[in-house]
C-alpha cells in the first residue's frame, strides 16, 4: 500500500480533528489542568494504566491537594496513599520533589524543560508533559505511547531503549509537536497510542494517522517498535517471619529508604527458615511454640521473581526490641506504606478473626 510521510502541519491537525470526537477529554487531572495536578497523573501514569490511575488521583488529591501539604506530610502517609500502585521509588521521589519545589520555587514548577527535568523523578518526557499540559508551553513528550506511533510511522526499527534510537524518535517527536493546542496534542497522541495504536491489534483503520504510517503501508505495525532484547529473569527467595504477640498483633518493622520495598513496613526476613531463631534472638523475643508455615507466593517485580515462604511464629517478649519497629493489628495496621505482599499477608491473617467476631 502506497504512502507519503505526512508533513507536521497536517499530522498535528488529523491527530487533534481525531481527539476533539474521540480523545480523552474527561480525566480528572484536565480539570483543572495545573502543574500540580498534571504532575501527580503523569508520575503515577508511569507503568500504570489510567483505569487504575484514576482511584488513587482522587484520593491523593483529597488528602495532598497542593504541593505544600504533600512537601509538609510524612513520607508513611505519602507511601500509604501510593500502596498498591508498585514501583515505590515513585511516590518517594514526589514526596523529595514537592520539598524542593516548596523550597526552591516557592511551590510552583519551573518554566523549562530542562530545569523541570533535574527535580527527583522527573525526566525530559514527564517535563515536557507537565509543561504543555498545565501552561501550553511547546515542548515535545516521548513516553512509552508516542514511541510506538512514532516508530510505526517511520518504521524505525531497534529497541527504544537503545540510545541511537531514542534519539531519533525524540528528533520526530518535535518535528510534530505544533506551536498551538500543546495541552490538547499532548493528550492526543498519548490517547492514540493507548487507544487505537496500541501494542497488540491495533486499529489501523480507525488511525486518523494511517495513510501517512509506513508500517501501516508494509501491513507490519506489530513489528514496532523494537523488543527489548529477552533476558531470563532470576528467582530470588525470602523468608517472612510473622511474628505475633499474646494480643495478636504482629510486628512489621520500616525498610531502608533505598532498595526495594524503600520505606515501606514489612515483615523481618531471612534467607531462610533456619535462621528464624536468631532473628527472634535479635528482636529480644522467644518462640511460645514451633513455627507455623503458611501458604507460600511468587511476587514479581520489574527485573526479578521473589518467591516468599511466610512463617507465623507465636512469640513471648524478652527485653527491648533493638529494632525499630511496630505492633499492628493485623486487621487494621493503620496508615503505614506497606509492601504488596505484606498488605495482602495482613489481609489473610485478618480474615479469620472478623470471621470468629461475626
Amino acid at each position: 500500500m502506497a504512502h507519503r510521510t505526512l508533513s507536521p502541519s497536517r499530522f498535528s491537525q488529523a491527530l487533534l480533528d481525531w481527539y476533539d470526537q474521540y480523545g480523552r477529554q474527561d480525566l480528572p487531572w484536565q480539570h483543572p489542568r495545573t502543574p500540580y495536578r498534571v504532575w501527580i497523573s503523569e508520575i503515577m501514569l508511569q507503568q500504570t494504566q489510567v483505569t487504575t490511575v484514576i482511584p488513587y488521583f482522587e484520593r491523593f488529591m483529597e488528602r495532598f491537594p497542593d504541593v505544600q501539604t504533600l512537601a509538609l506530610a510524612e513520607q508513611d502517609e505519602v507511601l500509604h496513599l501510593w500502596t498498591g500502585l508498585g514501583y515505590y521509588a515513585r511516590a518517594r521521589n514526589l514526596h523529595k520533589c514537592a520539598r524542593q519545589l516548596l523550597e526552591n520555587y516557592r511551590g510552583d514548577f519551573p518554566d523549562t524543560v530542562d530545569e523541570v527535568a533535574t527535580l527527583p523523578g522527573i525526566g525530559r518526557s514527564t517535563a515536557g508533559a507537565i509543561l504543555a499540559q498545565s501552561r501550553g508551553i511547546r515542548a515535545p513528550i516521548l513516553d512509552g505511547n508516542v514511541k510506538r506511533v512514532l516508530s510505526r510511522l517511520h518504521s524505525v526499527e531497534g529497541w527504544p531503549g537503545k540510545k541511537q534510537i531514542e534519539t531519533r524518535l525524540w528528533e520526530l517527536a518535535e518535528h510534530y509537536t505544533p506551536d498551538e493546542r500543546l495541552a490538547d496534542y499532548t493528550q492526543a497522541i498519548m490517547d492514540l497510542g493507548a487507544t487505537l495504536c496500541r501494542r497488540s491489534k491495533p486499529d489501523c483503520l480507525a488511525c486518523p494517522l494511517s495513510q501517512g504510517c509506513s508500517a501501516f503501508a508494509n501491513g507490519n505495525p506489530e513489528a514496532f517498535p523494537g523488543k527489548k532484547p529477552k533476558k531470563t529473569v532470576p528467582v530470588r527467595t525470602t523468608t517472612m517471619l510473622i511474628l505475633r504477640d499474646d494480643q495478636g498483633r504482629v510486628w512489621l518493622e520500616q525498610r531502608p529508604s533505598q532498595g526495594i520495598w524503600g520505606g515501606l513496613w514489612c515483615f523481618p526476613q531471612t534467607e531462610t527458615a533456619d535462621e528464624s531463631a536468631s532473628a527472634l534472638q535479635a528482636r529480644a523475643m522467644r518462640a511460645k511454640a514451633d513455627a507455623q508455615p503458611l501458604d507460600g507466593f511468587r511476587h514479581t517485580f520489574s527485573h526479578f521473581h521473589l518467591d516468599i515462604t511466610p512463617l507465623e511464629i507465636a512469640v513471648k517478649i524478652q527485653g527491648t526490641c533493638d529494632s525499630e519497629g511496630k505492633w499492628v493489628d493485623p486487621a487494621a495496621p493503620g496508615e503505614l506504606g506497606l509492601a504488596a505482599p505484606v498488605k495482602k499477608l495482613l489481609a489473610g491473617l485478618a480474615a479469620p478473626r472478623q470471621t470468629r467476631m461475626l
